[in-house]
């Protein structure tokens, strides 16, 4: 059993895919707090400088889990997003909810957000070959991990649904 109060959540999943709408929006139902992992490596200098090519930070691993440790690492009740998953602690988080989106969709959110060719087809790619979900299964227990779609925003409110009943089940088999 769980000595936290409330369960931590990873949304992780592909870029474009809605983990940052998603996480937002269970936030707000919830009251659990929401962590953008890409706003702390950010703000704490958690990577090692710009990658040009995908024009993207080369993140810090170990300097990201030593920021977010006392936090995250300790209490409960946040909600984390980010598009990778298997350098976190598996005992950080209750329940990993791995967004999915169809190949279509994903490429007008990447074209919007204004990625280059080579980074979109680089997400693209990782999305057909499922990157994010199979680091997930291979990081965490099989039962906390859940694949979800995530094409429209009826998906999106149909997963936040789930998501507060998740959270209200987890709480009462945990006693809280």
């Amino acid at each position: 059993m769980s000595e936290r109060t409330l369960p931590n959540i990873l949304i992780t999943g592909s870029p474009g895919v809605g983990k940052t709408s998603t996480a937002s929006l269970i936030a707000e139902k919830t009251g659990l707090k929401h962590v953008c992992v890409g706003d702390i490596v950010k703000e704490h200098a958690c990577h090692e400088g710009m990658d040009t090519e995908f024009d993207s930070l080369i993140l810090d691993e170990d300097k990201l889990i030593d920021t977010m440790e006392p936090m995250v690492g300790s209490e409960g009740g946040f909600i984390v997003d980010f598009h990778s998953c298997d350098f976190f602690p598996e005992r950080w988080f209750d329940l990993v909810l791995v967004l999915r989106a169809r190949t279509d969709v994903l490429y007008d959110r990447l074209v919007i957000r204004g990625y280059n060719e080579k980074k979109r087809t680089e997400n693209i790619e990782c999305e057909i070959m499922m990157v994010v979900l199979e680091e997930a299964k291979e990081s965490y227990e099989e039962e906390i991990v859940h694949e979800v779609q995530s094409n429209s925003i009826e998906e999106m409110d149909a997963n936040v649904k789930r998501i507060e009943q998740w959270i209200q089940q987890w709480k009462v088999d945990n006693n809280k």
